[in-house]
C-alpha cells in the first residue's frame, strides 16, 4: 500500500432490485413469498386460499399456534409445499375511505414485512398487491404505497436484494409497472 493510502474499506450502498411480474406467486422460486392474509390467518379466499393450498394442510397447522396477526404487522412460517422457503403473512387494512389510518397500516404491512425478512436471512421475496382485492384499497394508490415504501425500507435492509411485486390480473400488472416507473423504475 502505498504511503498516504486509506485502510479505510470502502462501503458500497447496495439497493433491492425491484421487479413487477404477472402470474402465480406461489409458483415462485424466492426465498419468501408474501401472504396477504386475515387477521386469523387460517387461510381465506384470493391470493390467502391459493397460498394455503399450494402449501398444503402443514401450513395451517402451523398459522394455528401463531394465535392471528394485527392490521399492518407480519408472521413468519415455512413454505411447505411452496417453491419458496418461507410465507410472510401481513394483514392488509380495509379501504374505509381513506380517513382510518389505511396508508399508515398499509405501508406497515410492507415495512414490517421487509423487517421480519432481513431478520431471517431472506434475500428474495415476492409480494402480492395487499388490501386491493376483496379489502377494497384503491389499487393506483396502494401501489404507490408499496413501492414508495418498499424502496425506501430496502435501503436500510442491504440483506434484501430482489423486491418482485406479482400481479395475477393484467390489469393489475399495468398498475404496479406504471407505479415502478413513477417511483424510479
Amino acid at each position: 500500500m502505498s504511503e498516504g493510502a486509506s485502510t479505510v474499506p470502502r462501503v458500497q450502498s447496495i439497493m433491492a432490485e425491484l421487479s413487477v411480474i404477472q402470474g402465480d406467486i406461489t409458483k415462485l422460486n424466492v426465498d419468501a413469498i408474501v401472504n396477504a392474509a386475515n387477521s386469523t390467518l387460517l387461510g381465506g379466499g384470493g391470493v390467502d386460499g391459493a397460498i394455503h393450498a399450494a402449501a398444503g394442510p402443514d401450513l395451517l397447522a402451523e398459522c394455528r399456534k401463531l394465535d392471528g396477526c394485527p392490521t399492518g404487522e407480519a408472521r413468519l412460517t415455512r413454505g411447505y409445499r411452496l417453491p419458496a422457503k418461507h410465507v410472510i403473512h401481513t394483514v392488509g387494512p380495509i379501504w374505509r375511505g381513506g380517513d382510518a389510518k389505511e396508508a399508515q397500516l398499509l405501508a406497515n404491512c410492507y415495512r414490517n414485512t421487509l423487517e421480519l425478512a432481513a431478520q431471517n436471512d431472506i434475500h428474495s421475496i415476492a409480494f402480492p398487491a395487499i388490501s386491493t382485492g376483496v379489502y377494497g384499497y384503491p389499487p393506483e394508490a396502494a401501489a404507490e404505497i408499496a413501492l414508495r415504501t418498499t424502496r425506501e425500507t430496502t435501503a436500510g435492509l442491504p440483506k434484501i436484494q430482489s423486491v418482485v411485486f406479482v400481479a395475477f390480473q393484467a390489469q393489475a400488472y399495468t398498475i404496479l409497472e406504471a407505479a415502478l416507473d413513477r417511483t424510479g423504475g
